[in-house]
């Protein structure tokens, strides 16, 4: 987190040097990369790692102070992040919209970074609200970034939208605070895992984390609120369109399986609520989420393939692709808050995290296919594109490994992501979410199918015929299809850092000892100078 603010300073104060604010910027984002790895490898991979490590801020103890906590979910989803990263920041020296806006990009871009990563590593539900907001305030200007009418639309009604979830998310948490008297996430478990200690009532954390859900569910794109999608990655650039796809609906879903799994799994409620013809019992926080979840997945995968099939241009169907994709993600999540075996609940959230991975490998690479597209071509409509294969044999390989890692195809990271969560879904006997799965893999099949015969195929039009490609984007989307096909065949680590990763995510007690957060009566004797208080 240092690294990133200390860069995004930096190329602030470069404003006017457009050449020492992209390399500050690319270095800055390759000492991020370093500093993920080092918590991948000391914090979870090690032979020795501890599997969790926590700092609290200005030597406040918890729940009092500001506590930050990277264990193997954390890191799981820094890494998706640093790799996708580095790769939009490389293309970002290449392709950048003209203007003024040349001198707050790189800034932006570090600060969009710096609210994801607070995102991962917060341990506080009031911190993971104000680091949504630093995220956000960056993807606001982004998505207005170009100026036109379209994008002063899309910013419009993405702004509107997003003030309204912050509100939501804001009651929420002042709601959890009135009822639990705590907002530090492991406090926030303990307390809830044994609330006669403590003389909680834990029937309104239901309700409660209902409003948290629809705000991660938004920021997510799950269907019912995935509106903003289309409008926003269209406005965006490209870079930072894959961006949006491959961080902040990521963002979401940790947020989900964060606090989901990690803290209000533990809770359980007197009423029970049966749910016809699903055998769900609504008798907790989790198998709420798990019931939400299933709908809004289900609506998402069926959705999201079939506006992607009706789209017409490259950024349009990778845009409705991306609300069909979460939805894969998010129903292995819903198994997993389902089911009561542990052995199966930790299968569907290695699931979760291994599509999601794919999923930001290989949508980002799409989107920055689109700016290679666009910035070659100078459109990215199926109308005015036409024989890319031939005009740019690399470029087309790379979309078409993309592309077949979102439909599943060994030996690709999404064949191993597909596998897992149909394996889930099989073993928690779910026949109707098996058929869903396969309606949304044969639409998946259908839209880039369709793509490739309109943008890759057939004769070139003029502006394929003109197009000047660049070689240094093609070199960034070579890299990330290598990533994919890399990430297939050399499956085995990445599925055990996946599964440390469903691990951390389950094992509320480490998660616990590890914050240790004291009781309020201890706070004169934990030795922190705190201010003088």
């Amino acid at each position: 987190m240092l690294v990133i603010i200390v860069t995004a300073v930096a190329t602030l104060l470069l404003g006017r040097r457009p050449r020492a604010r992209a390399a500050v910027s690319l270095g800055g984002g390759a000492a991020y990369a370093v500093a993920v790895a080092a918590i991948d490898w000391y914090v979870v991979l090690a032979p020795d790692a501890p599997g969790i490590a926590t700092y609290q801020v200005g030597g406040w103890p918890a729940p009092f102070g500001i506590t930050l906590v990277a264990d193997g979910l954390s890191a799981f989803m820094l890494t998706m992040i640093a790799v996708l990263g580095v790769a939009s920041l490389v293309f970002s020296t290449r392709h950048l919209p003209g203007g003024e806006g040349r001198s707050y990009y790189f800034p932006l871009f570090h600060f969009l970074v710096l609210g994801v990563t607070g995102a991962f590593l917060t341990g506080d539900l009031f911190n993971l609200f104000v680091w949504f907001e630093v995220m956000l305030m960056a993807s606001y200007v982004f998505v207005a970034y170009s100026g036109g009418p379209q994008h002063t639309r899309a910013a419009f009604w993405y702004v509107s939208l997003n003030l309204l979830a912050s509100a939501v998310f804001l009651l929420g948490v002042g709601g959890i605070y009135a009822t639990t008297g705590t907002l530090n996430m492991a406090d926030l478990a303990q307390r809830l895992a044994e609330p006669a200690a403590y003389g909680l009532d834990p029937a309104p954390v239901i309700g409660l984390f209902g409003l948290l859900l629809s705000v991660f569910a938004i920021k997510a794109g799950l269907v019912p609120f995935q509106f903003w999608i289309p409008t926003a990655y269209r406005a965006a650039p490209p870079q930072i369109a894959a961006l949006l796809a491959g961080a902040t609906k990521k963002v979401g879903i940790y947020a989900i399986i964060r606090l989901s799994f990690t803290v209000f799994a533990g809770a359980e409620v007197a009423v029970e609520l049966a749910i016809p013809a699903t055998g769900i019992v609504i008798d907790s926080p989790l198998a709420f989420v798990g019931a939400a979840l299933f709908v809004m997945a289900g609506a998402s995968i069926l959705l999201g393939g079939i506006g992607a099939v009706g789209r017409d241009s490259l950024e349009g169907v990778f845009a409705y692709s991306s609300i069909g994709q979460v939805g894969f993600i998010a129903v292995p999540v819903a198994i997993g808050a389902t089911v009561t075996g542990p052995d199966l609940r930790q299968l569907a959230i290695v699931a979760a995290l291994v599509y999601a991975l794919n999923h930001t490998l290989a949508k980002g690479l799409l989107f920055l296919a689109v700016g290679t597209v666009r910035s070659a071509t100078g459109t990215s409509s199926f109308d005015d594109l036409g024989g890319l294969a031939k005009r740019s044999p690399p470029l087309a390989i790379t979309v078409f490994v993309a592309s077949l890692a979102l439909v599943g195809i060994p030996p690709l990271s999404g064949f191993f992501g597909k596998l897992l969560v149909f394996d889930a879904a099989a073993r928690a006997e779910a026949g109707p979410v098996i058929v869903l799965l396969l309606v949304g893999s044969l639409l998946t099949i259908a839209y880039a199918t369709r793509l490739w015969n309109r943008s890759f195929w057939g004769a070139q039009t003029p502006a394929v015929e003109a197009a000047a490609i660049d070689r240094v984007q093609v070199g960034v989307l070579v890299v990330l299809a290598a990533t994919i096909l890399a990430v297939g065949v050399g499956f085995d680590p990445v599925y055990e850092f996946a599964t440390a990763a469903a691990e951390a995510a389950l094992d509320t007690e480490a998660y616990v000892e590890a914050v240790d957060p004291i009781e309020p009566g201890e706070v004169a004797d934990a030795g922190t100078s705190g201010g003088g208080h």
